[in-house]
């Protein structure tokens, strides 16, 4: 198989190492939406699918020791970072396996401190503040680490999003900001709530660059991040990146999203971020046909597995329901 790159920056196995967690957040994503149709999800869940290349590229900038504050769109970060499919899948469905230990049913509080994931609240854009703190720690004691954290467009609108961008400018924190730019807050979309083209273009006005990038093109994504995840180990201060995407389903299953324009679904299907990724990987020679099929089969191993993983695990049991909370 021809050996050449893409990038000079990534090696074979980096490329396909990045598809291989796209297909996995694909996969166990389609399996969410199946198992939530069937009833055997006990709460809301929230659709991955556009979000792969945004999630995924970003945090495969990070180093081992930095630390990420994801939101309930961005399995593909929970999965690199190293939840495993069966804790996911275990929170789905709210068994005592999950991170939550059941005290919540999909990626709301997920988080698993010793994999340096903060769980997010969920109110939108508490997630911000706590990262700018961490980063704030890290910088207060000489660490080399560095916080990412993600948004929504919607999340841009809301004052705690301002408050957290600019005093990690004040500070010079080591964030990285992501905001996941996929058009619609719930059911409004972006021309309702900002008269700017660029969320991105709002980092000047608090002293440090905003960087647009097609968020469904995992390499532009990670070239992006790794270059803001340096300015931040350097001591340089935050960036902001604005993944521009699409949702492509609703704000959470139960909503169908009749709000939206059919053609503009459409207008983004044709640049699905895994099917674009796979077809460049192709015409460069850098993946076989076999290949494919034997990652698609994997992933689905991997997703079944943590389906009978989560499925036969305990409930939480009622006794514990004051256990690990700030004031029992």
């Amino acid at each position: 198989m021809q050996a050449s790159v893409i990038t000079a920056d990534l090696s074979r196995d980096d490329l396909l190492t990045l598809l291989y967690w796209m297909r996995l957040t694909r996969v166990f994503d389609e399996r969410v939406h199946l198992l939530y149709n069937q009833g055997r999800i006990p709460g809301a869940a929230f659709s991955q699918r556009g979000h792969e290349a945004t999630t995924v590229g970003s945090s495969f900038a990070l180093g081992p020791d930095d630390l990420v504050a994801p939101v309930h769109r961005d399995l593909g970060v929970y999965l690199l970072r190293g939840i495993t499919p069966r804790r996911v899948m275990a929170q789905m469905l709210g068994r005592a396996t999950g991170p939550s230990r059941g005290r919540d049913v999909n990626l709301h509080g997920m988080g698993d401190l010793s994999l340096n994931i903060i769980g997010y609240p969920s109110p939108l854009p508490d997630t911000l503040p706590l990262a700018v703190g961490a980063a704030l720690a890290f910088q207060y004691r000489g660490e080399p680490r560095v916080a990412m954290t993600y948004f929504g467009d919607g999340s841009a609108s809301e004052g705690g999003c301002h408050e957290a961008l600019n005093l990690a400018a004040v500070w010079r924190a080591p964030v990285v900001f992501i905001c996941e730019n996929n058009q619609y807050a719930y059911s409004t979309p972006l021309s309702k709530q900002m008269a700017v083209d660029n969320i991105a273009d709002r980092a000047a006005g608090y002293g440090f660059p905003g960087v647009v990038v097609d968020g469904n093109d995992v390499l532009a994504v990670v070239e992006a991040a790794r270059a803001a995840v340096d300015r931040a180990r350097r001591g340089d201060g935050p960036t902001l990146i604005e993944c521009k995407t699409m949702r492509m389903l609703g704000h959470a299953f139960h909503d169908d999203a009749s709000y939206v324009p059919r053609e503009l679904l459409a207008e983004w299907e044709a640049r699905d971020p895994l099917r674009r990724y796979e077809m460049r990987l192709r015409e460069h020679g850098l993946v076989s046909d076999e290949e494919l099929a034997a990652l698609a089969r994997r992933v689905t191993a991997e997703v079944d597995d943590a389906v009978d993983y989560a499925e036969a695990s305990p409930w939480p049991a009622p006794e514990s329901v004051t256990e690990g909370v700030y004031a029992p």
